[in-house]
């Protein structure tokens, strides 16, 4: 009896020091604990996607150059496309010097996902130089900072044209060459956005809670082409430039104060757990420190405490906003609306 009661209390041990083992991990993460299992134990981007060609749309900044650069070291042959020719050259000549690429190895294509009419003469040109697309990284778009009542409607379908419209219009013309091929990645940079709700970000949040639906829904049409993949990534704050291109109350007015990007997450950090995750196929990664991973969680397994906990936070996020301090997510000290500071 002794030695059966001796066996469970180290069973018991066992599991809760296993237990204790996963809260560390969890609260030093910066991503979900599927996302950070692969980085350790699964398939690297340097194997996986050397030699495979990547188009990557919103390459010209932010985390599409980033993905860029980091392709480029990989030695992933590059389409990169936004609309600034400018930017697209300047990222390109970046890439040659931190890799081992050539000049026919990266094709610069300029491209606006509003112009739905462009997108398969663009998909051919991607094609026709490289004879493949291996992987879309749909990652092209603007964000949002408004209150709901104060934005003209035309922001609004700005909004879907750009970050839905477009994204699923490229996708299109990309997946029948992919279907043609039976195999391909399709990865969209969503958001954190795309899983819960924020306030002065009605519009982004709705564009990305329609790729997450979208792109959710796809996946299930193509249980026929299982070498096809649809990857979708959910970053939290990222430091980036996005803050100074965000939709406003209006289609003219832009965005005065960059703020502070202190709190946010590297954007080589984001990129690299991006890239893990396109090299694992992961369906979903969600990719943040705490506690906007926290939130996530949250909102996951327990919405009724995650309602409560977004309309405090919401609260405070629209102070800020009206006395100026600039912040696309939520405010960076988010332990503050619900603990004592």
């Amino acid at each position: 009896m002794s030695w059966g009661c001796g066996l469970c209390q180290l069973l018991a041990g066992g599991a809760l020091l296993a237990l204790l083992a996963q809260l560390v991990r969890w609260l030093r993460a910066d991503g979900d604990l599927t996302l950070l299992w692969a980085e350790w134990r699964g398939k690297k981007p340097e194997t996986e996607l050397r030699g495979k060609v990547v188009w990557v749309t919103g390459a010209s900044s932010g985390i599409g150059e980033e993905l860029a650069y980091q392709l480029s070291k990989i030695g992933a042959f590059l389409a990169i496309s936004a609309r600034r020719e400018d930017e697209l050259e300047r990222v390109k000549k970046k890439c040659l010097q931190i890799s081992n690429l050539t000049e026919k190895d990266i094709l610069v294509l300029r491209l606006d996902l509003t112009d739905r009419s462009s997108h398969e003469a663009a998909t051919n040109s991607v094609i026709k130089h490289f004879g493949k697309i291996d992987v879309l990284v749909n990652n092209g778009g603007r964000s949002q900072r408004s209150l709901f009542m104060d934005t003209n409607l035309d922001v609004y379908s700005a909004i879907m044209e750009l970050n839905y419209l477009g994204t699923i219009s490229l996708t299109k013309h990309v997946l029948k060459h992919m279907i043609e091929r039976k195999r391909g990645k399709i990865v969209t940079v969503s958001s954190v956005m795309g899983i819960m709700g924020a306030p002065l970000a009605s519009g982004y949040c709705a564009s990305k809670h329609a790729l997450q639906g979208f792109f959710n829904s796809l996946r299930t049409e193509l249980t026929d082409y299982p070498e096809i993949s649809i990857i979708n990534i959910c970053p939290g704050p990222v430091q980036s430039k996005i803050i100074q291109n965000v939709f406003t109350e209006n289609l003219a007015k832009s965005l005065e104060n960059s703020g502070d990007q202190s709190h946010k997450m590297p954007t080589n950090r984001c990129v690299r757990l991006t890239l893990v995750s396109t090299a694992n196929d992961l369906k979903e990664a969600w990719i943040s420190d705490h506690p906007y991973l926290a939130v996530c969680y949250l909102w996951q397994y327990a919405p009724t405490w995650a309602w409560w906990l977004m309309n405090r936070m919401g609260k405070r996020r629209i102070q800020n906003f009206k006395s100026g301090v600039v912040s696309l997510f939520l405010s960076p000290p988010l332990t503050c609306v619900s603990l004592p500071c």
